[in-house]
């Protein structure tokens, strides 16, 4: 059973760091700059890849330190992501970040994580997350690519006209909900046809 919570994290207003800056850096990094381009993340790695560097210099809010973890780095942060090639390091950036309740992500290893990085479709506004529990990234990958097919292109100009016929809305908010039901109704038949 998926327990999970899904939230969408507004990660350009927080500060998240990653310790860890080899294939897997990469890939987290890569991963969170996809679906949030303006996300604020310091990197702390012994070293650090070559393409990492390129990201960092291409993006401000990309800051890099070339150091050995230490446990001062958490200061400040909202969110941590341990991906070093050291189990033992990432455990104890684990310890290290939960006595400090922050979120935190162990790579690949699933009893180390209070959330996992899912797949994830964007179209314009549209975003939707998907999560295996961090049984099988490829089945989310291969929904991803699904979604990304079968969701239109243009879904965004109808959330977008959607929202301005929202604002024009009198009443409370039971009437608004009432009214934006009647509306998008369709979408669900439109669904079944699929």
């Amino acid at each position: 059973m998926n327990e999970l919570y899904p939230i969408f994290l507004k990660v350009a207003q927080l500060n998240t760091l990653l310790v860890g800056a080899g294939f897997v850096g990469l890939e987290k990094l890569t991963f969170l700059l996809k679906s949030s381009p303006n996300a604020v993340v310091t990197v702390v790695s012994k070293e650090i890849a070559e393409d990492i560097k390129t990201i960092a210099k291409k993006n401000t809010n990309i800051h890099l330190i070339q150091d050995e973890y230490r446990e001062h780095y958490l200061e400040g942060r909202h969110m941590v992501i341990a991906a070093t090639n050291d189990k033992e390091v990432n455990k104890q950036v684990y310890h290290h970040a939960k006595a400090r309740c922050l979120l935190v992500n162990v790579a690949d290893t699933p009893e180390y994580c209070d959330f996992y990085l899912g797949g994830i479709v964007t179209k314009g506004n549209v975003k939707i997350a998907i999560s295996t529990n961090g049984k099988s990234p490829t089945t989310a990958k291969r929904l991803r690519q699904l979604l990304e097919e079968i969701i239109p292109e243009d879904i965004n100009e109808m959330v977008e006209n959607i929202h301005q016929y929202r604002e024009t809305l009198k009443g409370d908010f039971e009437y608004k909900v009432e009214a934006l039901n009647r509306l998008t109704e369709g979408l669900i038949q439109k669904g079944e046809h699929i």
